[in-house]
């Protein structure tokens, strides 16, 4: 992919640039913690967005995407903002570090990405920090803190594309670590980094390739119970509640509602027992704390379907050590942590079991923790 991005930009532009990359992230444990003030456990993975950037000496960006095979030029002030979704990314990282004060100046990039779309993998995500640590490099000596470049891409999908997303995706792709995986506490947006060299494991996402649309707004109705509940009990968010002050108030909520706390409670503790865990290389209780989020997720939070259940029961099967539904839910891909000697048995079976009932295979991105955003050497 390199290589084909080094010979376009050759061939459009006539010279030679410096490779940047960020990676798409996944979440271990942790899913709809984030607007409760608890913690999610991402970490950076070997599927990226790389691309090649050079100074132009104008006041225009010259882009090309490979993926899309589109090209668009822009400029950086306000009123230059492109129609193309994909060039909006790019624009909306230019005036995002613009409007903190920083330097951009017109460059021409080619670019692409290995990152699957629709997975749940944050493509947008890995688009934003290239482009952010590129920026930052190229015309700032690298004076913009890594949390601020994370910030930059969050600001963009905000402000330049209708998205109102959480800090977590930006945040794994710029400080993701080779076998790291990282806790973010989503209250005080402090991190630490935890060991995960899975050794006679491999982390699989088995991919429904469903996505049911709903007629409601299920994450708003959700967040809704949570915060009914946090009221409840006088406080700003469900991160310092336990089960015994949700029980001791269960006659005055409704049952919804305290199904949905109860979830975001057992969550909380599941990420900090998934953290210890890793530090004593305990992966049984890893797989163990990830099967709970599942059945969590699909009977108190009430966000699987059946495509994803199915899946999951297809893991237990097989005796994968631990499956869980990654991401918002109603569709998407299962995250599952799998003994080395079990794997081709389980991605087997899966494809077969799931094509019988579906009538489609499911699609399998095996990952492997890595480097967030970074200056690719020559």
């Amino acid at each position: 992919m390199k290589q084909k991005i080094k010979e376009l930009f050759s061939q459009k532009f006539g010279t030679k640039g410096v490779m940047y990359a960020s990676a798409g992230r996944i979440n271990l444990i942790g899913e709809h913690t984030d607007y409760n003030g608890g913690f999610v456990f991402p970490g950076a993975i070997d599927k990226y967005i790389a691309a090649m950037i050079n100074v132009n000496g104008t006041d225009k960006v010259r882009a090309y995407s490979v993926d899309l095979d589109a090209y668009t030029e822009f400029g950086l002030n306000e009123a230059d903002a492109p129609k193309e979704q994909w060039a909006r990314y790019i624009f909306g990282v230019c005036r995002e570090t613009i409007k903190r004060g920083f330097t951009v100046k017109g460059f021409d990039t080619v670019f692409a990405g290995n990152v699957p779309l629709g997975a749940g993998l944050s493509s947008s995500a890995a688009l934003e920090s290239c482009f952010a640590f590129a920026l930052n490099d190229l015309f700032n000596d690298n004076k913009i803190e890594k949390f601020e470049l994370a910030l930059i891409g969050q600001s963009t999908e905000h402000n330049y594309c209708g998205v109102n997303c959480g800090i977590m995706d930006q945040f794994a792709s710029v400080f993701g670590k080779k076998n790291c995986l990282m806790r973010l506490d989503c209250r005080s947006l402090e991190h630490e980094y935890f060991p995960f060299e899975a050794q006679g494991y491999k982390l699989v996402l088995v991919d429904s390739k469903v996505k049911h649309e709903l007629v409601d707004s299920p994450y708003n109705k959700r967040r809704q119970s949570c915060e009914r509940v946090a009221a409840k009990l006088g406080m700003e968010t469900l991160r310092d509640a336990d089960m015994a002050m949700l029980d001791a108030i269960k006659a005055e909520i409704s049952e919804e509602d305290y199904m949905r706390a109860r979830f975001v409670i057992g969550e909380k503790q599941r990420v900090l027992d998934v953290c210890d865990a890793l530090q004593k290389g305990d992966f049984e209780t890893v797989g163990a704390r990830m099967y709970a989020t599942h059945e969590g997720l699909s009977k108190d939070y009430e966000v699987s379907c059946v495509e994803l259940d199915f899946l999951n029961d297809v893991a237990r099967e097989c005796g994968v050590t631990g499956s869980r539904i990654m991401g918002g839910g109603f569709g998407g891909c299962t995250i599952n942590l799998v003994k080395d000697e079990l794997y081709d048995n389980f991605i087997a079976t899966a494809k077969v079991k799931f094509n019988e009932k579906y009538g489609h295979e499911p699609a399998i991105y095996p990952v492997v923790i890595s480097d967030g955003a970074h200056k690719c050497m020559e």
